[in-house]
């Protein structure tokens, strides 16, 4: 398991575990120095031993045994690296991926278990990312499952009648459910890493009034007003519809749930400084996002932190963010132009810049 603590590790072996040939950059140099201490070993060993008197058959094997004794103590240091990786590896393979590589050499060896370190610790991060994965959808499919399951139960058990409000309850769960999964798919899509982009010049005024129309009939009866400013009226921009329609979508969705009742979500579309692109700005007047939860809220299954911010599934943004990579654009939490939400650090305003220009119709990009 991840979380099972390692067995302790032996004092000794750190203690004999010298590696007196760490400076050298190659362990084929490596190889030479401790063939060199080899020979010359023996052969002061076989010098001293003609100059003692002592018998060639007693002092062979004394020779042989100390130089190899002396090739040992070098050997060990240069491959315990390699030791030290099987072991870990090893551990990885039960989940644990908390045994340190020590790579202390400049040789490939030393390069080799500097990027063992860096593959085990990405690994660990993926396995987190998996578990932590599951758990959430786990947790996002149980809320609609149980309240469809519950909904179905009482009209089959005749505690509630099929009336339109009772259907309308489990057409809202059955909602929620196909949302989460196309989020879902939209992730597995973002994992695989290619996504074709079928760029056209958009037109954002049409565009954005679209865009607000869907979101209006999601958001349901939420009463919130819905503003659609584009200056100039004739500004294009040049993305795949279907991308863009998403990330804008995502936003007033997220706007929406939000919004304080009789609110305000403005969608303002303008070309950014300096002629780089376009700025397209999503501003609510809900209790905004706090500066320290700006990054996070475009995590995977982050929410924010309002008594209202049930019914999302906690994705939108991130597919959000993802999308807009696609496009080669930013996506941030830009300062409230309301003064009484940035004194306090906080904001609702999401920001989406793009560039003026993507490239040819139907690039890959990934």
């Amino acid at each position: 398991m991840s979380g099972s603590v390692p067995a302790p590790r032996s004092r000794v072996p750190d203690r004999l575990d010298l590696r007196p040939l760490d400076r050298l950059r190659s362990f084929k140099v490596k190889l030479g120095v401790l063939v060199a201490v080899s020979v010359t070993v023996a052969a002061l060993l076989t010098q001293i031993s003609i100059r003692a008197g002592v018998a060639p058959l007693l002092a062979l094997p004394l020779v042989v045994v100390l130089a190899l004794v002396s090739t040992q103590v070098l050997a060990r240091g240069m491959t315990s690296p390699l030791r030290e990786m099987t072991s870990a590896a090893r551990a990885m393979a039960r989940g644990d991926y908390s045994r340190d590589v020590r790579a202390t050499s400049r040789d490939e060896v030393g390069q080799l278990a500097a990027a063992f370190s860096t593959m085990a610790a990405e690994l660990e991060q993926t396995d987190r990312t998996r578990r932590e994965l599951v758990a959430n959808v786990s947790h996002e499919l149980r809320t609609p499952v149980a309240g469809l399951r519950a909904q179905l139960e009482n009209l089959v058990d005749g505690v509630t009648e099929p009336d339109p409000a009772a259907l309308e309850v489990a057409l809202t769960e059955t909602e929620r459910l196909s949302q989460l999964v196309d989020h879902l798919l939209d992730l597995s899509r973002l994992d695989a890493g290619v996504i074709e982009l079928d760029l056209e010049i958009v037109e954002l005024t049409p565009f954005l009034h679209e865009v607000v129309d869907a979101a209006s009939l999601a958001a349901g009866g939420r009463d919130v007003r819905w503003i659609v400013e584009v200056e100039p009226p004739d500004l294009t921009v040049e993305a795949d519809a279907a991308r863009l329609h998403q990330v804008i979508h995502n936003l007033l969705e997220n706007a929406a749930r939000h919004s304080p009742v009789g609110g305000r979500i403005h969608v303002c579309a303008a070309s950014a400084q300096e002629g780089a692109g376009v700025r397209i700005d999503v501003h609510d007047e809900g209790p905004g996002i706090a500066r320290e939860d700006r990054a996070r809220v475009f995590e995977r299954f982050q929410r924010g932190g309002s008594p209202d911010s049930s019914g999302g599934t906690g994705l939108g943004l991130a597919i959000a963010r993802w999308a807009v990579g696609l496009h080669g654009g930013t996506i941030d939490v830009a300062d409230d132009p309301r003064a009484e939400a940035a004194h306090d650090g906080r904001s609702s305003l999401i920001r989406v810049v793009l560039p003026m220009r993507q490239g040819r119709e139907g690039d890959r990009l990934t």
